[in-house]
């Protein structure tokens, strides 16, 4: 029990602790949750493309029907999106996905969907930490039953009727190897592309790879856009909820560009602010400053960026790390849906093209982000450490101003920043930095990564 922690989105673990036993125990405290807030409805249960993600699956639905629960689940494994829309449109109590998203094949993990289709919040992920328990069966004759449903048709439907796409565009897809198969591409040709697709064969072990759409792990795709053989690219991770793009002058689009130039394209016909987190680009304040609207920042996780849309009315809500949802969907990051957004923007105007005029009337900017070792256990202490030691300068700029959201954001007098936050998956510290060039943004770097080697002194 000691072992079953949720983090940032769930409870991820390699399989010698991720075992049948504490999945049952995460079923039963779903149930044991789903009772003490009186939902009786179905539950739906998904889970991705990992050898071991079906029996899991499995495992919780029977824990899920001895507590006298119906469960739907798809006839194979699915994108984590499509049970967020059938949570909706099914009207159903919450949901189970069984995914460790983009980490390699030796893990796996598992996350509680609400009814809204939304992240769970921190008070309810406490409160199924809190209710783990041994399976507590009723007797057989209460039990549910399972049923297996189509979870992708209505999510097209529906993704085709809130993005206005007739493609005529030559479309790379790589799902490399990961849920997105079959359902990504497919919602591409229904819209009009010509689809060309990599990776799109099941194969448990990613074909050798994380199934975290990366540039090191995107040479082909990146080739074919790049080279003239399709329009544009598009990659999701392993269970489909995050997004890559590929052009043709940039290669893989910085997703902090990427939520720009969607954002941009959406307010053309919409109105709106947008929910970006703390390490996502100030980009998004200026387009939306120059619309006459607001960005709102909010801690790194979706969960933040969902309840933030729900209290604003977003148009568009989105992360550094490409996830995204928009204004008329559910409050989750959706690769799927957003696959058809990026494909009907660049449609209209090509992403490259839209990119360079934003930057050239707003002004330049650069992000990226660096990743330093620091056990779980040692965390706190090096942010406490470095909560009283905070500098008035970084590479010679004086600090403005100083964001504890999440992490330390130290906000520079010419607009840059740099950001020191804990990883919520891994065991180490997030080091970002945004400034007007490339250049700037690796001595900011350096810097971050000398506070956070002093902190752990």
């Amino acid at each position: 029990m000691d072992e079953i922690r949720f983090g940032t989105d769930g409870w991820r673990a390699t399989l010698d602790t991720f075992t049948a036993p504490r999945v049952r125990m995460v079923g039963q405290a779903v149930a044991t949750y789903l009772d003490s807030e009186g939902l009786a409805g179905p539950v739906g249960i998904c889970y991705d493309a990992r050898e071991s993600s079906r029996g899991f699956a499995e495992e919780l639905a029977r824990v899920l029907c001895a507590n006298g629960f119906d469960v739907v689940m798809p006839e194979r494994d699915r994108p984590t999106p499509l049970l967020s829309w059938a949570i909706v449109e099914r009207d159903l109590a919450g949901g189970l996905m069984i995914t460790a998203s983009h980490n390699p094949p030796e893990y796996n993990g598992v996350k509680f969907i609400p009814s809204d289709g939304a992240p769970a919040l921190p008070e309810v992920t406490d409160a199924i930490e809190a209710s783990l328990a041994e399976p507590d069966p009723l007797p057989e004759a209460e039990w549910g039953t399972v049923r297996e449903v189509d979870f992708a048709g209505s999510h097209a439907d529906h993704a085709l009727d809130l993005v206005e796409a007739d493609l005529d565009l030559r479309v790379a897809y790589d799902a490399i190897h990961g849920s997105g198969r079959g359902v990504t591409d497919a919602l591409l040709e229904r819209a009009g592309a010509k689809v060309a697709r990599l990776r799109c064969e099941a194969d448990p072990a990613f074909g050798g790879v994380s199934p975290e759409p990366t540039r090191e792990n995107l040479d082909e795709l990146v080739e074919r856009v790049t080279g003239g053989e399709a329009d544009l690219g598009v990659a999701n991770d392993g269970d489909a909820d995050r997004i890559a793009v590929v052009t043709p002058e940039r290669g893989l689009l910085n997703a902090n560009l990427l939520y720009a130039a969607l954002y941009d394209y959406l307010l053309e016909t919409d109105s709106g602010p947008a929910i970006r987190t703390v390490s996502t680009t100030f980009l998004i304040d200026r387009i939306a400053a120059a619309h006459g609207e607001e960005a709102i920042e909010v801690p790194v996780g979706f969960k933040w960026v969902a309840d933030a849309m729900a209290e604003h009315d977003a148009l568009m809500g989105g992360e550094e790390s490409g996830g995204f949802s928009m204004r008329g969907h559910v409050r989750e990051k959706d690769g799927v849906l957003l696959a058809l957004l990026a494909a009907a923007a660049h449609s209209e105007e090509s992403l490259d093209a839209r990119v360079d005029r934003l930057l050239d009337e707003l002004g330049e900017i650069h992000q990226s982000r660096v990743s330093v070792d620091c056990p779980d256990a040692e965390k706190a202490h090096t942010l406490d450490s470095l909560s009283e030691a905070i500098p008035d300068s970084v590479a010679d700029e004086r600090v403005e101003d100083v964001n504890t959201a999440d992490g330390f954001k130290l906000l520079l007098e010419s607009g840059a920043w740099l950001l020191v936050r804990p990883s919520g998956t891994e065991p180490k510290l997030r080091v970002y930095a945004e400034a007007e060039s490339e250049a700037r943004v690796e001595a900011l770097l350096e810097s971050g990564r000398e506070l956070v080697d002093d902190a752990r002194r």
